[in-house]
C-alpha cells in the first residue's frame, strides 16, 4: 500500500494510471449509454404491464439483458466480439472502424466518448492531485458524461444514477470532501427547489413545459456535492452555454425551433467547472467587483 501510494506521488505514472483508467472506463460508459434507456423501457413496460393486468408471457421468455449480458456484438451481423476486438481506441484503430465479419462500420463515438473520458480523467486528476477529491470527483465527472449523452439520445437523466449520487454527494459531506454536511444539505434543497419554482413559474405563466423533472435532481446532486455557494455560478454558466450552443444549433438549421434542448449536459458541464474551479471563479469575480 505504502509502494502504490508512494507511486502515486509521481506525476508520470499518476497521469499514466489515470489515463489507462479512463479510457478503459469509457469504454464501459459505452456501454451503459447503449443499454441503460433500453433496459428502463423493458421495466416501464413490465410494470405497465403488470399494472394493467395484462398478459406478461411474451416478456417472461425475453432473453436476459442488463449491462453484463449478453455479449456485445454487432449490431449488422450480430457478430460476437471479441475480447481483442473490445480493448478502447485500439481495437477501433486496428479493425479500421469496421466490423471483423461484415465490414459494416462502426459508429465513432465510441472511440470518441473513450477518449474523451481519458482527457476529463486527466484533467480532473491534474486540478486536483492525488487526493479523495479526484477519487470522487472522477466517480462524478465519469457520471456526467454518461448522464449527458443519454440525454442528448433521448431527452432524459436517469433516476437510478442520479440519485444515488444525490445521496453520495451527502454522505461525502461528512468528511468535507467538496463542502460540509450544512452546504450540503442546504444546498441539495435549494439545488431541486430553486428549478422546480422555475418549472411552475414558466408553466403558469405559458401553460408550457419549460424543462424535465430530471434537471432539478441533477442541479439538486451538484448542491449536494459543492455546497450551496457554487449553484448560481452554475445555472449562469449552464444557462450561458446553452442560450449560446442553442442559437448556433438553429443559426446552423441543425435545431428546429419546436424540438426542446435538453438542458441536462449544459448544467453537467457548468457542474463540472464549478467543482474544478467555482471557487477560483468566484473569488476572481468578487475582486472584479471590487466586493473582496
Amino acid at each position: 500500500m505504502d509502494t502504490m501510494l508512494t507511486a502515486f506521488q509521481n506525476p508520470i505514472f499518476f497521469m499514466t494510471f489515470i489515463t489507462l483508467i479512463g479510457l478503459v472506463i469509457g469504454s464501459f460508459l459505452n456501454v451503459v449509454i447503449h443499454r441503460l434507456p433500453i433496459m428502463l423501457e423493458k421495466s416501464w413496460r413490465h410494470d405497465c404491464e403488470e399494472f394493467l393486468g395484462l398478459d406478461q408471457s411474451s416478456t417472461s421468455t425475453e432473453p436476459k439483458f442488463n449491462l453484463i449480458s449478453p455479449n456485445s456484438q454487432c449490431p449488422h451481423c450480430h457478430h460476437q466480439i471479441r475480447f481483442y476486438e473490445n480493448i478502447p481506441v485500439i481495437s477501433y484503430l486496428l479493425l479500421g472502424g469496421k466490423c471483423s465479419n461484415c465490414k459494416s462500420p462502426i459508429s465513432s463515438r465510441y472511440p470518441i466518448i473513450e477518449i474523451l473520458t481519458a482527457l476529463i480523467s486527466v484533467i480532473v486528476a491534474w486540478r486536483l492531485g492525488p487526493t479523495w477529491q479526484t477519487v470522487f470527483g472522477l466517480v462524478l465527472s465519469w457520471a456526467l458524461i454518461c448522464l449527458a449523452v443519454i440525454d442528448i439520445d433521448r431527452q432524459l437523466l436517469p433516476d437510478v444514477i442520479v440519485l444515488p449520487l444525490v445521496w453520495l454527494g451527502l454522505l461525502i459531506s461528512l468528511f468535507d470532501i467538496f463542502a460540509n454536511s450544512r452546504s450540503s444539505i442546504i444546498g441539495s434543497i435549494a439545488g431541486y427547489m430553486s428549478l422546480w419554482l422555475v418549472f411552475q413559474t414558466f408553466k403558469l405563466i405559458t401553460g408550457k413545459v419549460g424543462m424535465g423533472h430530471g434537471d432539478f435532481k441533477l442541479l439538486a446532486l451538484f448542491g449536494a456535492w459543492l455546497g450551496w455557494q457554487q449553484l448560481l455560478l452554475i445555472v449562469l454558466l449552464s444557462s450561458l452555454v446553452g442560450t449560446i450552443a442553442g442559437l448556433l444549433m438553429i443559426a446552423l438549421q441543425k435545431q428546429d425551433r419546436s424540438v426542446p434542448i435538453p438542458f441536462g449536459p449544459y448544467l453537467g458541464l457548468a457542474g463540472w467547472i464549478a467543482m474544478l474551479w467555482g471557487q477560483a471563479i468566484t473569488s476572481s469575480y468578487l475582486r472584479f467587483a471590487g466586493i473582496q
